[in-house]
């Protein structure tokens, strides 16, 4: 087997080995390396304790509990310009299910093994540098990670209870590692799993959002969801989901809530789209269940995209994603019915949409109706209609939807009236803006500059309700064509 450890990693272990040290490459570089993929977090661990690898190794810093030094060498490579050293170690109990209550010394590699999460994760390689350019290496496997590596199967070290025991996170690990391998869960250790799913919730939230991010940008992400639910874990993390499950829906869509947003899910990993349409694709019909109104193909769900950005949100906040993620998250699932078919959209129809969604947002709009779409069961033949859609898109994009697009701006109106600043202006611009939106040849500014002077002359009250009106109307009879297409009252 032909494993090739950077010079970085090589050097620290044989100076350690050269001061009388024993120490080993482990974690999860190791299994990469056996598999053939290529190994980005390099760690090591070592007989020797924090205050000798840091009397070794000056350009380094320990600050933490768990004996582990982090060493700086000065590489280019991004994942190997500090690499953590840890001494052999022991962990007592966890009584709250996610930190040792106590860290202790251990002898030897095997006993530092015996400790990890998964027998594919519980490997060593130690590395004897035979001359330059030449390493002579031997896999340390005491718990059969090897043999789990060929049969694909991701098994708890030793007895599983305890293992999650001392850490609740890797029950999800477990079904991260089998997502992101294709793997399968070992039987005992998916029914430990299931016995003790409830020790998730002394879990700290961002480490459980960083472990979903992790599944849902996996090649199997709608696998990992069915793993999290069929194991029990799914009701601590996103128990709004598992309200979807027979849910039935209209003559739209031949599966249940539930398996819609899953498989809405599984064609945003299929084609590659980023974190925040995969998310929406997984929470874009979250609130069906909620607003559902009668049965079979003839089934109403009023209101459900934007119940749903709402219930999204509540979700996002729960397990501490930034608010970038959570605003453009809910935008999506917000917006996520918009009106493309050919004859029915107008360039200001479009136009609006971009003032709401904004230009940045539209590919991913359009990448989550292409889920939505394909997660139906009951797709049409409407890839011509997205086209025509991104042409019309296109084609109005430098059409004034903002009001830093028009061809006036406040101190000109101030100028032409000779009024100070004041929310006049305001309630002015927005007025022409919703003119301009609708026929964008009334962007000229000797127009503007005409029409300025007319609305002057309405109060503030009623300019503000102009541009209100103007905006809802529209997007009244946008809502009209939709209900009409898409069976909701």
């Amino acid at each position: 087997m032909d494993m090739k450890i950077p010079k970085e990693v090589e050097n620290i272990i044989e100076k350690l080995q050269k001061n009388g040290f024993e120490a080993y490459v482990v974690g999860g570089c190791v299994r990469d390396l056996i598999l053939g993929r290529e190994a980005t977090d390099w760690d090591i661990a070592t007989q020797a304790k924090p205050e000798e690898i840091q009397k070794l190794f000056s350009d380094s810093y320990y600050e933490n509990k768990f004996l582990t030094v982090t060493i700086r060498t000065g590489s280019k490579k991004n994942n190997l310009k500090e690499i953590e050293v840890t001494t052999f170690r022991s962990e007592a109990k966890y009584t709250d299910k996610r930190h040792p209550d106590e860290v202790k010394f251990a002898k030897t590699i095997e006993e530092d093994l015996s400790r990890r999460d998964f027998t594919v994760n519980a490997m060593a390689l130690e590395i004897q540098s035979v001359d330059v350019g030449r390493q002579n290496i031997e896999i340390i496997d005491p718990f059969g990670g090897q043999k789990d590596l060929e049969t694909k199967i991701i098994r708890a070290v030793g007895n599983p209870e305890d293992r999650f025991g001392e850490d609740a996170l890797r029950m999800m690990r477990a079904i991260r590692f089998a997502c992101q391998l294709d793997f399968t869960i070992e039987g005992k250790t998916l029914e430990a799993i299931g016995k003790n799913a409830a020790w998730l919730q002394a879990i700290a939230k961002e480490r459980i959002r960083d472990e979903l991010i992790k599944i849902i940008m996996s090649d199997k992400a709608a696998d990992g969801i069915e793993l999290l639910k069929n194991s029990g874990l799914l009701k601590y993390i996103m128990p709004e989901l598992e309200k979807g499950i027979g849910v039935s829906q209209n003559r739209h869509h031949i599966y249940t809530v539930y398996e819609h947003n899953l498989l809405s899910l599984k064609f945003a990993v299929q084609k590659k789209f980023n974190l925040e349409v995969r998310l929406a694709s997984l929470l874009h019909d979250i609130a069906k269940q909620e607003v559902k109104e009668g049965e079979g193909p003839e089934a109403t769900f009023y209101n459900h995209d934007f119940v749903g950005a709402k219930f999204a949100v509540r979700i996002l906040e729960r397990l501490r994603f930034s608010n970038e993620i959570i605003n453009k998250v809910a935008l999506l699932i917000r917006s996520h019915m918009f009106v493309y078919d050919v004859g029915v959209v107008t360039e200001a129809g479009i136009r609006r949409l971009l003032k709401r969604v904004g230009p940045e947002n539209m590919q991913d709009l359009i990448d989550l109706r292409i889920a939505d779409r394909l997660g139906s069961g009951v797709p049409k033949a409407q890839p011509y209609r997205l086209r025509h859609f991104q042409y019309m898109v296109e084609k109005v994009q430098h059409d004034a939807i903002s009001v830093k697009m028009l061809k006036i701006n406040g101190n000109d109106i101030m100028k032409i009236l000779e009024i100070p600043a004041g929310p006049k202006i305001g309630a002015i611009l927005d007025v022409l803006l919703a003119e301009a939106i609708e026929e964008p040849e009334k962007n000229e500014k000797k127009y503007l500059e005409k029409r300025v002077k007319e609305l002057a002359e309405v109060d503030l009250t009623q300019l503000r309700q102009m541009a209100k009106q103007k905006i809802e109307e529209k997007k009244e009879e946008e809502d009209l064509v939709i209900k009409g297409k898409y069976w909701v009252k």
